[in-house]
């Protein structure tokens, strides 16, 4: 059964993260220059929370409050649904699915983060693996393997 470390080992385990005090229109511009839809908030080591492009249209347009003066810290998701790198990819699939989360940060014992999978990273290697069966089944089907 496949788990989420192997999406890390293809995908790599840098993660864009930010500090709380930072300001919604700073982290609003690092997303838009890494295109991303989510940072991680740290504290020390420690993952906080984190601030999607939802907690800016939701938090902070919707609620017409000012990006350049708002602190991530009040607007960050602070009940953030984890897991670890052995989580398998069904577990974190049915967490994103059930939660309606697109990103699922990689802590762990002690909250210090490993990674961060999206709902792209896991359709992604679940292609790539669909892909590879359909490959293996043409070549045993036509008598190249």
């Amino acid at each position: 059964m496949a788990i989420v470390r192997e999406i890390l080992q293809r995908k790599g385990t840098n993660v864009f993260t930010i500090d709380k005090d930072t300001t919604v229109l700073e982290a609003a511009l690092l997303m838009n220059q890494h295109k991303i839809g989510a940072l991680v908030v740290l504290e020390g080591n420690e993952v906080i929370g984190m601030i999607t492009e939802r907690d800016v249209l939701v938090r902070v347009v919707a609620a017409q409050r000012d990006a350049a003066h708002t602190r991530v810290a009040d607007v960050m998701t602070t009940e953030l649904v984890c897991c670890t790198p052995e989580t398998t990819i069904e577990e974190a699939r049915g967490a994103m699915k059930n939660r309606r989360i697109r990103h699922l940060p990689l802590i762990d014992g002690d909250r210090r983060l490993h990674g961060l999978i999206s709902i792209g990273d896991l359709n992604a290697f679940e292609a790539s693996n669909q892909e590879h069966t359909i490959f293996m089944m043409q070549e045993y089907l036509y008598g190249r393997v």
